[in-house]
């Protein structure tokens, strides 16, 4: 199995997703949650080089996170699930490991 790396900092604020991202195995997945979540957005910043990843990373959203913020799922970049809290439970428990990108 390979791993699941979580990332809460909007990468207008840190380059924790870069990071991630440049760092991340092939085959691993990444889930945005808290202010992450503004990593998914279509257009955005980070938009290119999140699509670019995706062809050797899987890429989920929070959709609660989403919300609270008031994004909605029509402005995710394609390709992105968007799971809920136990989509996210899934997640961990389907993943050998799990890193916290802070």
């Amino acid at each position: 199995m390979a791993m699941l790396h979580t990332v809460n900092k909007s990468p207008t604020d840190r380059n924790t997703l870069e990071s991630c991202i440049r760092l991340a195995k092939k085959g691993g997945s990444v889930l945005l949650i808290e202010d992450g979540v503004y990593g998914a957005i279509k257009g955005a910043a980070k938009a290119d080089t999140v699509s670019n990843a995706m062809s050797g990373l899987s890429f989920y959203v929070l959709g609660p996170d989403l919300k609270a913020r008031g994004i909605s799922e029509d402005k995710i970049i394609d390709g992105i699930k968007v799971v809920d809290y136990n989509g996210f439970v899934d997640l961990v428990s389907e993943h050998d490991t799990t890193q916290s990108w802070l």
